[in-house]
């Protein structure tokens, strides 16, 4: 495994810089995989959450890879899902994860949120429930490139939200990133409306491992590192929690030590 170009600790959190997207992503993969074993010494089982993104091809690869862990004894959650979307679309978030790591490994139980429920907010409250149920231990998430965090865009960002399952608005530079990722042929095609794990929800959990690549998120982890912490960038809340690693590459901290 590649070894760290970097490491930086600002507030509380922890930045690990590597050359490129692989490395960055083994080595979040070894982190997040370690972490689950050695959790899974006190207690039955593991809940963990995962975004879906590109920005986290590498890191699912490479975790689902480890054979040593028992996938058996971890429930899985995923952060955000599109509202609207046919069942069967790749874009799907659910659909994505179960393609590159759901379906790889044999986990106790996976939690989809349904971006097509009958009724949104009685969906909202289902997952709720089931978060409370089943206390985070870790979240392995991305950052936007407006930072945000989840669909926890800046103008719905709510570090004190009393949700911890709501139905957001997306904003532009958010839905443009997805087409910009190559998820969808355009901005038409990208819903605006979605359901999102609030803040909270994610900062509730025990360890936060972040896994930002690539050379169009370099502006948002310097406003993630050096911007005051406040909702305008959510990404920035990670600064207050006491067991959150960014992982970066040389690309996406490019921008770390430069001003505005």
């Amino acid at each position: 495994m590649s070894e760290m170009t970097r490491e930086i600790v600002i507030e509380n959190l922890k930045l690990r810089i590597y050359e490129n997207r692989q490395s960055l992503g083994e080595a979040a993969a070894h982190d997040v995989a370690n972490r689950i074993n050695n959790l899974l010494l006190n207690r039955r089982f593991v809940n963990i959450i995962f975004a879906a993104a590109p920005s986290q091809n590498e890191f699912l690869y490479f975790l689902q890879r480890r054979h040593d862990v028992r996938w058996s004894r971890v429930n899985a959650f995923h952060m955000d899902e599109y509202i609207g979307l046919p069942n069967d679309s790749p874009q799907r978030f659910g659909n994505f994860l179960k393609e590159r790591f759901f379906d790889k490994v044999s986990l106790h139980a996976v939690h989809y949120l349904d971006g097509n429920a009958m009724a949104i907010d009685a969906e909202c409250n289902r997952y709720t429930n089931l978060l409370k149920e089943n206390a985070t231990d870790i979240v392995c998430m991305g950052i936007g490139v407006n930072t945000h965090i989840a669909f926890n865009d800046p103008h719905v960002a709510d570090f004190n939200d009393p949700q911890l399952v709501k139905k957001v608005e997306l904003d532009q530079v958010c839905r443009q990133q997805q087409v910009d990722d190559g998820c969808f042929e355009d901005l038409d095609k990208v819903p605006s409306t979605a359901i999102t794990l609030t803040i909270p929800a994610l900062m509730r959990a025990n360890y936060i491992y972040s896994i930002v690549p690539g050379i169009t998120k370099s502006q948002a982890v310097y406003h993630t590192l050096n911007s005051e912490v406040s909702e305008k960038y959510p990404s920035t809340i990670l600064r207050r929690h006491l067991n959150a690693i960014l992982y970066l590459d040389l690309d996406s901290s490019s921008g770390i030590d430069n001003h505005e």
